[in-house]
């Protein structure tokens, strides 16, 4: 079934073939190993399966959710060479920035061999799933999805209104995740990461709407991202002090790494601290009426 044009199911589709063509391309670039190329894919498949996730009211029932988890299974084989990719840079940049007792450059030094052997290790696993019948099929499945959507009704309705309406869901969605995650006490940590992939996930539903919607979106997007971004410090840094705990166990380098952990939860706990000013830019009713 088509989309006619001004629709929602219309703009939906755009944005999932400009991300399926997005995510096509970068095939050769991935198995080059240039550089940005890993994260690029992995964030288009995060837009895909975003798209496909929110938007999945617009499809017949269903209809997307082996594509959702084929995306899932994709990002997450991308995921794990550049997860250890960007904690080696992390870590080693903070290190170099440590005074001298605590031997920064043979610190950042011994995180940098760290993390290429990290790398090495898992990226073969990145050039298996781009090789395998799995991608292949994921192909072939968005570009079926494109060819003749299987679009409901609802898909017809006006764009802006609709796609405001998605927008105003997702901010409450992620409203009440940092809620949650402001109560959770032990839990808080893995309660901010659901917040952030909640922004994240309000993020991409404006800028599906954007060029419809127009400035109105662009704002609801920079206040979103602002909150993901945020959320996404406290996560990053979670993660390394974790990674130097496990890293300091007979490493010989005890107090450089006890310094640099001290140095993660700080970061943590400012994160924390400036998220309620940051929310409360992003949670205004206001900024997802786009019409």
């Amino acid at each position: 079934m088509a989309a006619d044009a001004g629709t929602v199911g219309a703009v939906v589709l755009d944005r999932i073939g400009e991300q399926a063509a997005v995510l096509a391309g970068l095939d050769d670039a991935v198995r080059a190993d240039e550089p940005d190329a890993v994260h690029r894919m992995r964030v288009a498949c995060r837009r895909l399966r975003s798209a496909l996730r929110t938007y999945r009211r617009l499809f017949a029932p269903g209809a997307t959710d082996e594509l959702v988890a084929e995306l899932r299974w994709l990002g997450a084989a991308l995921g794990r060479a550049r997860d250890r990719e960007v904690l080696g840079e992390r870590l080693a940049a903070r290190a170099r920035e440590l005074p001298e007792p605590c031997g920064p450059e043979r610190l950042a030094q011994r995180l940098e061999r760290w993390a290429r052997a990290e790398y090495r290790r898992v990226r073969p696993e990145v050039v298996a799933a781009l090789d395998s019948a799995r991608r292949r099929a994921l192909a072939d499945g968005l570009a079926a999805l494109l060819a003749d959507p299987p679009l409901r009704g609802r898909a017809g309705r006006a764009a802006v209104p609709e796609l405001a309406r998605v927008a105003a869901r997702e901010q409450r969605r992620t409203a009440e995740r940092i809620r949650s995650a402001t109560a959770a006490g032990p839990g808080r940590a893995a309660a901010l990461h659901e917040a952030r992939k909640a922004a994240k996930r309000a993020r991409y539903a404006g800028e599906t709407a954007e060029p419809v919607a127009g400035r109105a979106a662009r704002r609801y997007v920079e206040r979103m991202k602002a909150a993901q971004e945020v959320l996404g410090e406290h996560q990053d840094a979670v993660v390394a002090a974790a990674a130097l705990r496990e890293r300091a166990a007979g490493s010989g380098e005890v107090f450089g790494y006890g310094v640099l952990y001290g140095l993660e939860l700080a970061a943590a706990g400012a994160a924390r601290a400036e998220l309620p000013a940051v929310w409360a830019r992003a949670s205004g009713r206001e900024l997802a009426r786009f019409a």
